[in-house]
């Protein structure tokens, strides 16, 4: 995980509202959110696993599930998640004792080291944020 000094740092911004403005530049909500803490991800690229730009977001009033949430941006970083080549070694056993295969492999590494090449593309993205975020 490389942090990326921005800008955007503590910036407070309506959740919808900065949805509307990442989401056309390749922005989602990361899977990992809480009630009052979440990330939006890009895709920078899947050479030996994934690579993304995350910029995490606290709430400081209200619930992400609620209407009308504002959020305060933090630290942006890029990291790496470097993925198994083959099936998940861990199965779910049912109630009924039958045998069920989770199709996504665990993370090899979830913090694999991030090649100079992607923290130089995080930097871009992070200026571009600033771009879209902070021009009036």
């Amino acid at each position: 995980m490389i942090p990326i000094k921005s800008k955007i740092e503590g910036e407070v911004f309506q959740l919808y509202k900065l949805e509307q403005l990442l989401k056309p530049l390749g922005y989602v909500i990361g899977g990992n959110w809480d009630y009052d803490k979440g990330m939006l991800d890009y895709q920078i690229d899947t050479e030996n696993g994934y690579q993304f730009l995350r910029v995490p977001f606290e709430a400081v009033d209200g619930q992400l599930d609620s209407k009308g949430t504002v959020v305060k941006i933090g630290t942006p970083y890029v990291l790496s998640h470097e993925y198994q080549d083959n099936l998940d070694d861990n199965v779910n056993t049912l109630a009924a004792g039958l045998t069920s295969l989770d199709q996504f492999s665990e993370p090899k590494n979830p913090d694999a080291k991030v090649a100079q090449k992607y923290v130089d593309i995080g930097r871009a993205l992070v200026r571009e944020l600033e771009e879209t975020l902070l021009t009036p």
